[in-house]
């Protein structure tokens, strides 16, 4: 039910650490005007485990007036079952049209536990779901079995596939076929899962370089792979700040570059500084010094 772009969108906040409305609204209809397909808000880019579940829901009422009727998806991600099955309630009842679920964390749970965890939620919603697996960072992996047994459940719809196994698409489809959508989850390994198959991408770089985000998956979609690859090639480098713990630090640098916006965030989590900073800024400005023009599609 659900293709295409899906930006994982950041969260902005204001010098006195409150939201800033005004800035996301803008950075919203940014995305939308690009042509993206739906827009998924309080997920790790989103700094979730940072917001309060008050302003979850203010960020996904803000992404709802912009959004149109493209859908918008809310990421449910709490440390238990009882407390994500409320903010899932919560988030039905404030509009959302469905639901991006991780396992709980921090805690590692076993498989019973996480399918548990998971179809627990999502039936408290009643929306249909996209599990977020993504094992590298926290530490659960839902295993072609698991999904298996999740099959059953017609309000699991798809999966943002982030274990950054490029192989993990191709096995998906072959067990499976069309029952689930598939995301790509990771941004430097997007065009590889798109020409294998997967149906749509969670994109994180998008948030900055939203056109060429949505030209690359409607060239693959058009067939036009040459021209596909030669902006994947341009964009790589910026892709690559999307793996790693700093990801929320370096792809709000990016918007700041790209679009004249923020890199604040809510502490812990502090901007890019030092040498540090330097690095990351050297290499958006060099991708931004050749940034290519981009084919009518």
């Amino acid at each position: 039910m659900w293709r295409g772009i899906f930006p994982a969108v950041t969260t902005k906040f204001t010098e006195a650490d409150t939201l800033d409305a005004v800035e996301m609204e803008r950075c919203f209809a940014l995305q939308i005007d690009a042509g993206v397909d739906g827009l998924i808000v309080c997920g790790s880019l989103g700094e979730a485990m940072a917001l309060e579940p008050e302003e979850k829901l203010e960020i996904l009422t803000l992404a709802k007036s912009v959004a149109g009727k493209r859908p918008v998806i809310m990421t449910v991600c709490e440390s238990s079952t009882r407390r994500a099955a409320k903010a899932a309630e919560a988030a039905a009842k404030a509009g959302a049209d469905g639901l991006m679920v991780l396992p709980g964390v921090p805690y590692r749970s076993a498989p019973r536990e996480t399918l548990g965890h998971l179809l627990t939620v999502t039936r408290a919603a009643g929306l249909p779901m996209m599990v977020y697996n993504n094992p590298v960072a926290y530490g659960v992996d839902v295993t072609l079995d698991m999904f298996e047994e999740l099959a059953s459940e017609p309000l699991v719809v798809a999966m943002k596939e982030s274990t950054d196994d490029i192989r993990r698409v191709s096995e998906v489809i072959s067990r499976f076929g069309t029952r689930f959508d598939v995301f790509t989850g990771v941004d430097n390994l997007a065009l590889e899962s798109l020409l294998m198959g997967a149906t749509g991408w969670v994109a994180g770089l998008v948030v900055a370089f939203p056109k060429e985000t949505v030209a690359i998956w409607k060239l693959v979609q058009a067939g036009r792979l040459e021209e596909a690859r030669d902006i994947y090639r341009w964009f790589r480098p910026l892709l690559d700040l999307d793996v790693s713990t700093n990801l929320v630090q370096n792809i709000k640098r990016a918007e700041v570059h790209a679009l004249g916006s923020n890199d604040r965030c809510r502490a812990p989590r502090l901007p890019l500084a030092g040498a540090e900073g330097k690095r990351v800024d050297d290499i958006i400005k060099a991708a931004l010094a050749v940034r290519p023009a981009l084919p009518m599609i």
